[in-house]
């Protein structure tokens, strides 16, 4: 357990460029102290013991705002950045070297037995707000952005927007985890090319309500459909 501490202690100084020292870092990253206190606590949870593990739980949660399962599997190397408001279920599985912000949570979505909860792979990023509902499984080297709901499974090395949750990147490229707001607006590429397929017809009549206006100077008589057919044939 001690490794993993000592791995969970040295990855916030890569991820957070706002980690000073390490004082600053055992003292005041709610993120790691949650850590610390789940480390414990799944240790007496894997041994059986009643009422201990969820009290220790508690207390931790009471001290950063981090709410983790006795029962929950926490790889090693995952940073809860900030931390507060972040719930992890009793059968939820996090991946080594996950990056985790402020608001998640890893839930169930209804009172099922049994395994009900998100199984994480490696390196997955999950923006501040986002939900993660249900027994599903999300690949490695996933990112999902701020606030999304996502309800279904998630192939590796993916990018998540949305409510509820959809894939809108797809590359087995790998991306700096830290660059989480830089997700791509799905639904501002939808609308610009709405509106570009706007734009493209109302060309279209502009141009038919020039043609019927030269045709109509052409012929002295008054608009008929004859008129209009032989415009139409002209062209």
């Amino acid at each position: 357990m001690f490794n993993t501490l000592l791995t969970d202690f040295r990855i916030i100084f890569d991820r957070d460029p706002a980690a000073r020292n390490w004082l600053e870092v055992l003292t005041c990253y709610p993120g790691l102290q949650a850590l610390i206190f789940h480390r414990l606590a799944h240790g007496l949870y894997g041994l059986k013991i009643p009422f201990l593990p969820r009290l220790i739980s508690h207390i931790g949660r009471f001290l950063t705002g981090v709410e983790i399962h006795p029962g929950a599997v926490v790889g090693q190397g995952v940073f809860i950045d900030h931390g507060m408001g972040v719930v992890i279920g009793e059968t939820a599985i996090v991946g080594n070297y996950c990056l985790i912000y402020q608001g998640v949570t890893l839930g169930g979505t209804g009172k099922e037995t049994g395994k009900r909860h998100p199984t994480l792979g490696e390196n997955v990023v999950i923006g501040g707000g986002a939900k993660v509902l249900g027994n599903i499984n999300i690949g490695n080297n996933v990112r999902i952005g701020a606030g999304s709901v996502v309800l279904r499974d998630v192939p590796s090395d993916c990018t998540v927007v949305g409510v509820p949750g959809r894939v809108v990147y797809r590359s087995g490229v790998k991306v700096n985890p830290l660059e989480h707001g830089s997700l791509p607006d799905s639904e501002a590429e939808v609308i610009r090319a709405l509106v570009d397929r706007i734009d493209s017809l109302e060309q279209q009549v502009e141009n038919l309500q020039g043609k019927l206006s030269q045709c109509l100077v052409v012929n002295s008589d008054p608009p008929s459909s004859a008129n209009y057919a032989s415009c139409r044939l002209q062209d």
